[in-house]
């Protein structure tokens, strides 16, 4: 699913009209009843609440306007504050004011003095319809709107707060919260989501997530080649139910090569190798410092192992590359998972550079193999060769010498430039995991929670998403990737909601991968395909 701005938005929006004949104001219409749709499945029975509309003078307020219409005409009586003076408003907006001054005209709302008067009267309603401002918001609110705001967020918990569009005070265009804003309990947004909607830390004033189709056709978001950036749903996924052929082996679902492990850490090569076979590699054989090899071997039956010569401290030795047995060892493989477990050794240290430099075979490189490229990041040059880096944070920080603190402010230009700065696909962890390409492509994760906040979950990313690449090869690589992210948050949303996060442990994430595929591969109930139903609507 796209993710767009606010004049992405603006031109789907003419070229809905223009080209495919949609009139604005059908949008509009079907933008009022998107949201009554959703209030009436999320709050009902309606009747029960005490329903209060706050509605700007631009198409926002339109929108609102459209839903309290549609809730009057359900014999419903919303309160409806219009917080403009009707001579301003223009266009659609306007013909809604007028279509519902049928029913009774609003309350008008359209100085402050008037404002300060009604305002104590909103202390009683129990479901708020934020329509002040939508996705054309580029500076932060002040005045007379930022006072409305503010008192608006002071009713908070009560009344429940579902935004059109938008949170008011966001800016659609950006993650980052540019001043004070409606915090929602929910959100519906129209056609796609917009960055506020998807990026932190203003996606966390959106509440529950809400995208509805107003009428727009696909194929003029999906025609649009400029459109780079994606929040990767269910929908987006479809390709993973696809059936196996009858006369499938296992050679035609490749052959993992794991590098991991060392003397102490060998949970992260088993749980490495695991996740790839869930993910439906057909062989993974994990290569691990020879003294460590019967404890990963004893940790797993299905896959095979491969000792490495060690250094002193059980962690891979340069000599390993020198050893005709590397060679044999890489001879079939599909392509190469390293990193996890393997330690900070200089000589592995080593070994991870001569490797990643000198193997044309396609890699996914994670953790101590992420910091033995640091400092070290012409090893990545070679713009044929697949190379898949997933660093968390610290390691991206570690990767191109900055803070932390930087990446977190700039998460999405630090993974797109260092994408495309070294050819390589970049999937940077954390709340609303990347997944950047070298042409500017980037997937947003909306899985995952905070109780994979613990170790050994990362070696479990590493091993899906080798497993993917193995499993599904004639797929584009950015979504097999992205699909691998989103299957991994997937899984630990199941097993967070059996243990909780405070006690989910990596291995829970990796028993649930086998549910998270099924929820994926499941066709849906007739019921849902039926003619007349909605055609995309996501709930995030």
């Amino acid at each position: 699913m796209k993710i767009l701005n606010a004049s992405e938005m603006q031109r789907i929006d003419r070229l809905t009209r223009e080209r495919y004949g949609v009139p604005s104001l059908t949008l509009m219409e079907n933008a009022g009843r998107g949201v009554v749709e959703f209030l009436t499945r999320r709050y009902s029975p309606l009747e029960n609440h005490r329903i209060a509309i706050v509605c700007g003078r631009g198409n926002n307020g339109g929108d609102g306007l459209v839903v309290a219409r549609l809730l009057r005409q359900r014999l419903l009586k919303p309160r409806v504050l219009l917080l403009a003076d009707p001579a301003d408003m223009h266009g659609d907006a306007a013909v809604n004011l007028q279509r519902l001054e049928a029913s009774g005209p609003p309350e008008m709302v359209a100085s402050p003095e008037v404002w300060r008067d009604i305002y104590p009267t909103l202390e009683d309603a129990t479901l708020l319809v934020d329509a002040l401002l939508g996705t054309g918001l580029t500076r932060p609110l002040e005045g007379f709107l930022l006072e409305v705001v503010r008192d608006l967020n002071r009713l908070h918990p009560s009344p429940t707060v579902v935004s059109v569009d938008l949170p008011s005070g966001l800016s659609a265009d950006t993650g980052s919260v540019i001043g004070e804003c409606i915090r929602a309990d929910a959100s519906v947004t129209f056609t796609t989501p917009k960055l506020a909607h998807v990026l932190p830390p203003a996606c966390e004033q959106v509440g529950e997530l809400v995208v509805h189709d107003i009428g727009t056709p696909p194929e003029a978001i999906e025609s649009d080649s400029s459109l780079k950036l994606n929040l990767t749903s269910p929908a987006d996924l479809a390709w993973i139910a696809k059936p196996r052929r009858p006369d499938a082996n296992k050679g035609n679902f490749g052959h993992v090569l794991v590098i991991a492990g060392s003397v102490g850490k060998t949970g992260a090569a088993a749980m490495s190798a695991l996740a790839a076979l869930r993910a439906g590699a057909g062989l993974v054989t994990v290569a691990t410092p020879k003294s460590a090899l019967p404890v990963v071997a004893g940790l797993g039956l299905e896959f095979m192992t491969a000792p490495l010569p060690e250094t002193e401290s059980g962690s891979i030795a340069l000599q390993a590359l020198d050893d005709k047995s590397m060679e044999q060892l890489l001879a079939g493989k599909s392509l190469v998972a390293i990193g996890p477990g393997i330690g900070g050794a200089p000589e592995t240290v080593e070994f991870v550079r001569e490797l990643v430099r000198d193997t044309d075979l396609p890699m996914a490189i994670d953790a101590d193999g992420l910091n033995a490229l640091a400092g070290s990041l012409k090893c990545l040059a070679g713009r044929r060769r697949v190379r898949v880096l997933t660093p968390h944070p610290g390691e991206m920080a570690r990767l191109v010498g900055r803070s932390v603190a930087e990446i977190q402010s700039d998460r999405l230009g630090s993974a797109t430039g260092f994408a495309g700065e070294h050819h390589v696909h970049l999937v940077l962890k954390g709340f609303r995991t990347l997944v950047a390409d070298p042409k500017g492509v980037v997937w947003v994760n909306p899985t995952g929670n905070p109780g994979m906040a613990k170790g050994g979950t990362g070696d479990v990313l590493t091993g899906l998403i080798a497993g993917f690449l193995a499993a599904f090869h004639d797929r584009p690589l950015t979504e097999v990737v992205a699909a691998a992210v989103y299957v991994h948050g997937l899984a630990g949303d199941l097993a967070a909601a059996e243990v909780g996060e405070i006690s989910m442990l990596a291995g829970d994430l990796l028993d649930r991968i086998p549910d998270a595929l099924r929820t994926l591969t499941t066709p849906p109930e007739p019921e849902a395909r039926k003619a007349g139903a909605v055609v995309r609507e996501e709930v995030y």
